[in-house]
C-alpha cells in the first residue's frame, strides 16, 4: 500500500444542510447528476459528504453517532490566517471549539466542528513546509 490518503468521507445527518455549510466556506463540489453523495477536490485528496447511515453501512460498521476518533486538519500560512478561517467557519455555522492560540509545539492553532461534529483543527505550524498548491512537507521551510 502506497503511503497516502485519496479519500476522507464524512458521515453527516443532513446532506443539504453539510453541502450547504462547506459551500459557505468557499468549497465547491465537483458537478455531476447524483445528489445523495458530495465530492469536494481537496489539495491533492478528496473529502466527500455522504448520509451517514449509508457510510456505516457501506463501510460495515455500526453506527453508534459517537465520535470516530478522527480529526481533520487545515493548515495555513500565518497565525492571522488560522483566526480568519475559524471566524469564516463560524459565520458558516460551525461551533467553535477552540479560538485560535499558540500551542506548545510552537505553532497557533484553533478547532471548529461542522454541523455534524466533524473537528477540524486549522494550524499554522512553522516547522512544516505548505506549498503554494497547498501540498506540505514535514520539513521546516
Amino acid at each position: 500500500m502506497e503511503q497516502r490518503v485519496s479519500c476522507i468521507t464524512l458521515g453527516v445527518r443532513d446532506l443539504d444542510r453539510s453541502a450547504a455549510f462547506y459551500r459557505a466556506l468557499g468549497w465547491s463540489p465537483r458537478e455531476d447528476d447524483l445528489d445523495d453523495i458530495f465530492f469536494f477536490a481537496a489539495g491533492g485528496l478528496v473529502v466527500a459528504l455522504w448520509d451517514r447511515g449509508s457510510l456505516a453501512e457501506d463501510s460495515c460498521v455500526t453506527d453508534s453517532a459517537g465520535w470516530g476518533g478522527i480529526t481533520l486538519a487545515h493548515n495555513v500560512r500565518s497565525p492571522h490566517e488560522v483566526d480568519a478561517v475559524l471566524a469564516q467557519a463560524e459565520a458558516a455555522g460551525a461551533t467553535l471549539g477552540r479560538s485560535g492560540a499558540p500551542t506548545e509545539w510552537g505553532g497557533y492553532s484553533g478547532v471548529f466542528l461542522d454541523p455534524d461534529g466533524h473537528p477540524w483543527e486549522v494550524a499554522h505550524n512553522p516547522h512544516w513546509t505548505l506549498h503554494h498548491d497547498g501540498s506540505i512537507s514535514l520539513a521546516p521551510p
